[in-house]
């Protein structure tokens, strides 16, 4: 088809393209009746079979039924109509997004004063509490110790469980008020060179009445020549602590559980790992174990205890290092928490 073909194949761009359902619009002003209309639409049907597509003011002009002015000024009044139907509806809009906007900032202004209403309400219970389990622990070891009076066999059975017992709310309550300041914001570091292998070696020695009760081998692999790392040394050991109580609760006996530290691909890093041959946790929840207060298993029969709060706090203080923990995770085979640690010979080195 040469070029004057195609051109003459194509109907004229026109005013009368922008208005929609042009022949209502004629009907409905009193400009044209409805037989008339059906009569132009079947031109413009016909001369579109024929290959001469037409526009339906074209159709009607043909017809005799309208003339060009008031075609055009038809079609120049809905446009002016459509405009303002549409800038109608832009305001409107606009308003609607406005609106909803002010209800979501609204919504989160909400949900942030409910945040810091718990964070609050959890640090002023948690040290509310803190003092009576101080006077309660001191009396149950001067019990223990007999400063008070000899003891027999089950009164004192009777005071390792109950010291046992508060032992674990202490642990609670400290988790609560770390949430609390972490919540908040005020979670604070000091940072100091920390040497990974003392630390780890206290945190085995009071890990390992735990493992041995469970029949859980527990190992340290540390590289040789392991330089100190820059860490806040009182919270990378509670972290290490909560990875290490997570591994041996969450691994059956006989299992193994492995806190190694090793140079990492940048000799800057040092690579630090809590492996368990535990039951492991499925990929598509791994975001979830670090929900606080949240359980993979949330049912009142659920088999392992905790408060859902720990790995909440590992990732938040690991962050606060400027670091992030990465978990690989196998169901039934186990699982590996693991953060890198910046060496405190590159920070020196740096500064």
């Amino acid at each position: 088809m040469d070029q004057q073909t195609a051109s003459s194949s194509r109907a004229p761009v026109t005013p009368e393209i922008l208005v929609p359902r042009l022949g209502e619009s004629l009907v409905n002003h009193g400009l044209l009746t409805e037989a008339r209309l059906q009569q132009s639409l079947d031109l413009q049907k016909e001369r579109a079979s024929e290959g001469q597509p037409i526009l339906l003011g074209q159709a009607i002009i043909e017809l005799g039924f309208l003339d060009r002015e008031t075609l055009d000024r038809a079609v120049t009044e809905q446009i002016i109509l459509l405009r303002q139907a549409l800038e109608d509806a832009n305001r409107n809009l606009e308003r609607r997004v406005q609106d909803r906007t002010a209800e979501l900032q609204e919504a989160l202004q909400k949900l942030a004063e409910m945040n810091q209403l718990k964070s609050n309400f959890i640090a002023n219970v948690s040290h509310e509490l803190r003092t009576p389990l101080t006077h309660v622990k001191g009396y149950i070891e001067l019990l223990f110790s007999e400063s008070l009076g000899p003891i027999n066999e089950d009164q004192r059975n009777a005071l390792d469980v109950s010291q046992r017992a508060t032992n674990r709310l202490q642990g609670l309550i400290d988790d609560l008020i770390l949430f609390s300041l972490a919540s908040r914001g005020e979670l604070t570091l000091r940072l100091a060179a920390v040497d990974l292998r003392k630390i780890a070696g206290d945190i085995i020695v009071r890990a390992l009445p735990k493992a041995d009760d469970k029949q859980i081998r527990l190992s340290t692999d540390f590289e040789a020549s392991l330089p100190l790392v820059m860490a806040d040394e009182q919270k990378i050991t509670w972290v290490l602590t909560q990875l290490l109580d997570n591994a041996i609760k969450f691994t059956p006996a006989g299992g193994q559980v492995v806190l190694e530290a090793k140079k990492d691909v940048s000799v800057e890093m040092i690579r630090v790992a809590v492996t368990d041959t535990g039951i492991g946790i499925p990929e598509e929840r791994f975001t979830e174990i670090f929900e606080p207060f949240h359980q993979l298993d949330g049912s009142s029969t659920r088999r392992y205890g905790g408060t859902g709060l720990g790995l909440s706090l590992v990732k938040q203080i690991v962050e606060a290092h400027g670091s992030i923990v990465r978990v690989k995770s196998e169901p039934e085979k186990g699982s590996t928490f693991s953060f890198p640690l910046l060496s405190a010979a590159s920070e020196k080195g740096g500064a």
